[in-house]
């Protein structure tokens, strides 16, 4: 069987998209963003992998099934070139109007492009307690085990400690980055621990080397997290505005979900309030916590 995967972005949505891997049988083809790539080289040997500028060069072969989990008119009219047997995901329709298919709509009835619009489509979302692997594999009519993520190796860094800090958020999601980080990290260094803000890096698998040598992650929803979940390592995740429900914890993460977060969700603007709202004793006690599970893990 031959399949087909695009994923494009965001980065952290194509690494919560990789346990799919340890499900599929057969040939797997996966078009992904160019500065995706190097999180998905080599990962298995039934895998290859092409950036979305070179994906002509997947069309050297028929398909059986092809999972698009873009959303995107441009996407949906590369798939038409493909021409696979089965399509889960969206799609164009005759005509030309964006679409999705039946069994990927418990995914995309929460989406961008949900045939019931975007008022509604937020509210299923805010209303929907499933992961998203278990959204997606029960689409594919798989059972969501608890397959865990494909990571790469990492490039070694020496950045290490017990706590890291993923305060960056982007442009996107202003409002996924917490107002408290600073204090935070006073009170965590007054304690006597090593802690660090994660840098910028030229490359992912430094970004993931930053991650894995540290005891406990704290942040918000974002790459850095689903990193530490892939790796084993210990986060503490703020929710200020995006859906604490589809994140698989895997046993290792502590969820602090906004008490605004309702009122904020899956807006992409900016409020103060929205960033604020979680305290800074709640999520320092949080982590103690989770350094001290870490601590009797090694032990």
């Amino acid at each position: 069987m031959n399949v087909l995967i695009i994923k494009l972005g965001a980065t952290g949505d194509v690494v919560r998209t990789t346990p799919l891997l340890r499900r599929l049988s057969g040939s797997v083809t996966w078009i992904t963003a160019a500065k995706n790539s190097v999180l998905l080289d080599g990962l298995s040997e039934n895998l290859r992998q092409f950036s979305w500028e070179a994906r002509a060069r997947a069309l050297d072969i028929p398909y059986d099934l092809a999972i698009n989990l873009e959303d995107t008119l441009e996407v949906a009219m590369f798939l038409k070139s493909v021409r696979p047997a089965e399509i889960f995901g969206a799609y164009l329709d005759s005509s030309q109007h964006l679409r999705y298919t039946d069994n990927s709509k418990c995914w995309f009835d929460l989406s961008l492009i949900s045939s019931h619009g975007r008022p509604e489509a937020d509210r299923l979302k805010l209303l929907n307690r499933h992961t998203y692997q278990e959204l997606i594999f029960k689409g594919l009519g798989f059972d969501f085990a608890g397959e865990t993520y494909l990571l790469p190796q990492p490039i070694e860094t020496r950045l290490s400690g017990d706590v890291a800090i993923a305060a960056d958020a982007g442009s996107v999601w202003p409002m996924k980055r917490w107002a408290h980080y600073e204090q935070l990290k006073r009170h965590l260094d007054d304690s006597g621990l090593t802690v660090n803000v994660l840098p910028q890096r030229s490359s992912l698998l430094e970004h993931l080397a930053d991650v894995r040598n540290h005891c406990c992650l704290v942040g918000g929803d974002s790459l850095p997290m689903h990193l530490a979940l892939g790796t084993g390592t210990r986060c503490v995740t703020l929710f200020t505005c995006t859906s604490p429900w589809e994140i698989y914890d895997y046993g290792i993460q502590k969820k602090i979900i906004s008490p605004l977060l309702e009122e904020f969700f899956y807006k992409r603007g900016y409020d103060k309030r929205a960033t604020s709202a979680i305290s800074v004793d709640e999520v320092l006690s949080t982590v103690i916590a989770q350094l001290d599970v870490a601590s009797r893990a090694v032990k």
